[in-house]
């Protein structure tokens, strides 16, 4: 069964894609869907414009991407991959009998944590959230705004209730970062762990003081 993967417009593309990467390298099979208002902050982030009808060569160009721009830096095997188009609505994931582990929504934008904890179900992302919550499979959300205001508070804290599993996108520094991908590989990580996917994205705390200093 297959990790539905949703990415919302919320900034920080690349953490989807280190999800993605780990989610491939585990063995993982994943169905992706990816938000029209994902698609112009994957445009501005890193220059790829994902398209319906060549999304294979658009994602294996954004995966093989490093957090700090580079191209290639990633040789990804993208054959475990479905793509479902955000209108689709008809889709696989839209219906509580198909099959799937669960979903990890990343980033998560407030619009999309509104709509899947209000349950509007206006695209396939939200949708699949929903049927995800109602059959009661994991849910990951990783928001990704700053400041959060009340209203949005109050939708995590009804997603929470719901038996979602809300991981906020905030690196840190305790595991010996010394790169941009490292923080951004941290969060990936801490999605991967709320849904309970081996993975090696970061180093643990060991409850040792000074074990994330370079060097050490």
């Amino acid at each position: 069964m297959p990790w539905i993967v949703g990415v919302s417009g919320a900034s920080g593309t690349p953490y989807a894609a280190a999800v993605l990467r780990a989610l491939l390298e585990a063995g993982e099979a994943v169905d992706l869907v990816v938000s029209r208002a994902s698609r112009l902050t994957l445009l501005d982030e890193t220059g790829i414009a994902f398209r319906d009808a060549h999304w294979r060569d658009d994602l294996r160009q954004w995966l093989a991407r490093g957090a700090d721009g580079k191209p290639g830096t990633f040789d990804v095997d993208i054959s475990g991959v479905r793509y479902w188009s955000a209108g689709d609505l008809a889709a696989g994931p839209s219906s509580g009998s198909y099959p799937a582990k669960g979903m990890l929504i990343v980033p998560a934008s407030t619009a999309s944590v509104a709509g899947v904890a209000l349950g509007l179900s206006k695209d396939l992302l939200q949708r699949a959230a929903s049927v995800t919550l109602k059959e009661r499979r994991t849910l990951v959300v990783a928001v990704r705004e700053t400041p959060l205001n009340g209203q949005t508070l109050r939708h995590l804290v009804t997603l929470d209730d719901a038996g979602a599993t809300v991981v906020p996108a905030s690196p840190a520094f305790y595991a010996g970062a010394t790169h941009i991908q490292d923080l951004v590989d941290f969060v990936a990580g801490r999605v991967l762990d709320a849904a309970g996917v081996a993975h090696g994205l970061y180093r643990r705390w060991k409850g040792e003081l000074g074990g994330g200093t370079p060097g050490t």
